[in-house]
């Protein structure tokens, strides 16, 4: 990143407490614009049909019944539609086979046609006069299936230090354990929407994506045209978790539609389209052994992953990766594998890998603690990595250590009688358990784009996406603190691969990136208005430079003398401009995802920019971490489960806006309130169907599940962005299933070792 100086700023209020939602108010009234709401003249709509067997081929598809249905435009298959090529990989693997491409059957509600119609209601009626027949396969459906071979090193990223054999010899205390984790499906509350429109062969799609950029490549691979020619909206999103991140093959589909009617096309999934559709936290079992000293220090830790992915897929899911950086343990193996199977394609669900990974890790950890009879806060404490220890670097930054203290007090742990089952509140045993966490750095390349009009205003862009976590507002508060201008000056605009490029809303990393990004783009356009002026005799900042100002209410002034400055809209009049722009982005840090070699040190020069990047091996991007600790009640005759309070003491760097980072901790805790009790994807043993793909059948934390939150931020700016934040978005889910089963065991005394936690197990 090239080093650029900025002036300085009086910082204004914009930035830490938190501002209401800037796309707030059209959200609540209804007015803002998601996919499925575009429409355009002439539009028709599509239906797929799905196949009703996992494996196989397609022997007869007959569609001479659905073909002449009234309103019917089109029926595409694998026998009429034309060869689409399969876009790159991306930096989460390959994206999935193109759809419609020959007769074979891989799972089951795999897409086998497209019914393309004047309504939506002609099509749905039409898709169903759709005859499938079959040469059935016989499907590879259970990771202990005797035919599966697993994929050792499935991700290229394990990992080791150390001999694990010599640190298990030493240890005075062992353990060995296996634990597992559902299939969950991200099911945000708005069921993906694709509406795509030709002309010529330019394409544009409103798309429900967390990242258009990749939509907008994968499009162009499938058709054979040219990048440019393919435009992405995503200007809202109604949710994603992760099921946003891959181009899937109804979003080809509905572009393939639309080409062949030659009209606008729109496609919205149904619900249990959805659970096949558009990936899922796939299935993991993990083996675990620990070994330790009889005063708690770690001497060994080994630990394996496996889990399911697709026949013809590439998903990068790495359940052990954090393991190898989380304590301070002198041996340590970790090792990813992967099994094929015919199931839909996994994806990305929040926090993947780590939501599994830590909840094995952090359940050993309190099994380890029971087994030495130690408070298992204190066996974390007394572990605590104040070095990377794969590569023993320093963290840019790292409060784990505040946060078990400050989460501990808050939460009252002192309290806790260490003995299983001690605990009671009338008919209720009272458990209390805690998990130690932490998500991995990472920062993608970024470009942003920043302009000042002749009236004041700025308008700050860039192609990124808002999935709900407060992207609109936080770059907004940015741009205006950057800017000197107050936050009714500011546009900031994203959700258009037309912007410059920006990376996926996904991996807690958008944040960090596109911040970066901004901070480059406005100190670059005020150093711009600065060139245009400090060699005019006749301006009050003639001779300045950029450390010889300052900014505030939208002027320039003269830092020795505030009295004397300049506004933008002067700058501007006096040139005869109608506005300045300037394009700013930020790098990809190494160390990301694993690699674990090199860093940036980033020297702060100046309170809005002055940031000096180089890469070294002085210090390694840290991320985020956090202290989970959890209270629950368990009816000890029905064994009825409640969570009744949780306290997240989150390391998440510099806090841009409390109001939507509290948010975004406490939408992640719930979401791992439903991977600890709730939620799991069953799939037919036999079929592969899934057998509860609707809200009826697949169960979701609602109001009365959700106890009360305590969110505390801990920490301060981190040095290895110009922005200081560190990504927070998957670290409110991390380590909840494991608090939350730590406790269950503190109160009944049951350790379980598979999630969801059901009555079943506990009765």
């Amino acid at each position: 990143m090239t080093t650029l100086e900025a002036p300085k700023a009086p910082m204004p209020a914009v930035l830490g407490p938190g501002v209401d939602r800037v796309d707030g108010p059209l959200k609540v009234t209804g007015a803002a614009p998601y996919p499925s709401d575009i429409g355009f003249p002439r539009l028709a709509h599509a239906v797929l049909v799905r196949t009703t067997i996992a494996a196989g081929r397609i022997s007869v598809i007959d569609t001479s019944a659905a073909g002449t249905a009234p309103g019917v435009l089109a029926v595409i298959t694998h026998l009429n539609a034309p060869k689409l090529a399969r876009a790159g990989r991306t930096v989460l693997g390959s994206e999935p086979p193109p759809p419609l491409q020959d007769d074979r059957v891989l799972h089951y509600g795999q897409y086998a046609a497209v019914v393309v119609a004047e309504t939506l209601e002609e099509a749905t009626d039409a898709a169903r006069l759709v005859h499938l027949s079959y040469d059935p396969g016989d499907p590879l459906l259970d990771l202990e299936d005797p035919r599966v071979v697993p994929k050792s090193n499935a991700f290229l990223l394990d990992m080791k230090r150390g001999s694990v054999a010599d640190g298990l010899a030493q240890a005075e205390v062992r353990l060995k354990a296996t634990y597992s984790t559902a299939e969950n499906t991200n099911n945000p509350l708005g069921p993906f929407a694709t509406v795509a429109a030709w002309d010529g062969d330019r394409l544009t799609v409103h798309d429900a994506t967390q990242w258009p950029y990749n939509v907008r490549n994968a499009l162009a691979a499938a058709f054979r045209i040219p990048k440019e020619h393919v435009r992405v909206l995503a200007p809202y999103v109604g949710g994603g978790f992760g099921a946003g991140l891959r181009t899937w093959p109804h979003v080809v589909l509905a572009a393939l539609a639309a080409r062949t009617v030659e009209r606008p096309v729109k496609l919205v999934l149904t619900r249990p389209q959805m659970f096949t559709g558009v990936g899922h936290r796939p299935y993991s079992v993990q083996h675990i052994k620990l070994g330790a000293t009889l005063d708690g220090r770690l001497t060994a830790i080994d630990h394996e992953a496996t889990t399911t992915g697709a026949m013809e897929d590439s998903n990068l899911e790495p359940i052990t990766l954090g393991t190898a950086a989380a304590y301070a343990c002198p041996n340590v193996a970790t090792h990813d594998k992967q099994v094929r199977l015919n199931i839909p394609c996994p994806g990305s669900m929040r926090a993947p890998g780590e939501a599994q990974g830590n909840f094995a890790l952090e359940c050993a950890l309190d099994e380890l603690a029971y087994e030495l009879d130690m408070d298992p806060l204190e066996l974390r404490v007394r572990n605590y990595a104040a070095f990377q220890p794969q590569t023993g670097l320093a963290w840019s930054s790292k409060a784990l250590r505040e946060c078990y203290e400050a989460g501990a007090e808050r939460f009252g742990w002192a309290a806790r009688d260490p003995r299983p089952g001690s605990m009671r509140d009338g008919r209720s045993l009272v458990g209390y358990g805690m998990a130690g966490v932490s998500f991995q750095h990472y920062q993608a390349k970024c470009a942003a784009r920043a302009t000042i009009a002749r009236d004041g205003t700025a308008y700050v862009r860039s192609a990124a996406t808002d999935i709900g976590t407060g992207t609109y507002t936080v770059m907004a508060q940015l741009s205006a603190e950057l800017l000197g201008l107050g936050m009714d000056k500011v546009r900031f605009q994203l959700g258009d691969s037309d912007m410059p490029q920006a990376p996926q809303a996904g991996g807690s990393g958008l944040t960090g990136a596109l911040g970066s990004a901004v901070h480059d783009a406005c100190g670059r356009l005020v150093a711009a208005f600065l060139d245009l002026v400090r060699k005019d005799p006749a301006s009050p900042l003639y001779g300045c430079r950029i450390e010889d100002v300052v900014i505030a209410g939208g002027r320039i002034l003269r830092a020795s003398d505030p009295d004397r400055g300049e506004s933008y809209a002067d700058i501007l009049a006096r040139y005869g401009l109608p506005e300045l722009t300037r394009d700013g982005s930020s790098g990809t840090s190494k160390g990301d995802i694993g690699q674990l070699v090199g860093s940036l040190a980033v020297s702060r020069l100046g309170r809005l920019g002055s940031f000096a990047v180089k890469a070294t091996r002085a210090t390694l991007p840290a991320g985020a971490f956090g202290a989970k600790f959890v209270e629950v009640r368990v009816d000890e005759d029905l064994g009825v489960l409640r969570i009744a309070r949780v306290v997240s003491a989150i390391d998440g760097g510099r806090i841009l806006n409390e109001k939507t980072a509290r948010s975004q901790i406490i939408g992640g805790t719930v979401g791992g309130i439903g991977q600890a009790l709730f939620e799991e994807t069953v799939t037919d043993a036999l079929t592969g169907r899934i057998a509860n793909a609707t809200f009826g059948d697949y169960l979701v934390p609602v109001n009365a599940d959700v106890p009360a939150m305590d969110v505390l931020f801990v920490g301060g700016p981190d040095p290895a962005t110009p922005v200081g934040t560190k990504g927070i978005g998957e670290i409110g889910l991390t380590g909840i299933a494991a608090a939350v089963a730590n406790a269950v065991h503190h109160a009944t005394g049951r350790r379980i070792r598979s999630l969801p936690i059901t009555l079943d197990k506990l009765l």
